[in-house]
């Protein structure tokens, strides 16, 4: 139950967490070369920061 709510909650928070992404690229005006690289980084570190949550949720329950 806690993997399914894990997965559940975790590609929420990505698609918020690119929408809030792409918005600050349009918003900066940022080159268009450079959106491929900027998500890429955002999101290898929101993986990363779920990953050690789940971590320690199970690590912890």
């Amino acid at each position: 139950m806690i993997i399914f709510t894990m997965i559940l909650f975790s590609a929420f928070y990505l698609l918020q967490i690119n929408r809030m992404t792409l918005a600050l690229v349009m918003s900066k005006e940022i080159p268009e070369e450079k959106h491929p690289k900027i998500f890429r980084t955002i999101n290898i570190l929101i993986t990363i920061l779920l990953v050690s949550f789940y971590v320690e949720l199970v690590y912890t329950v």
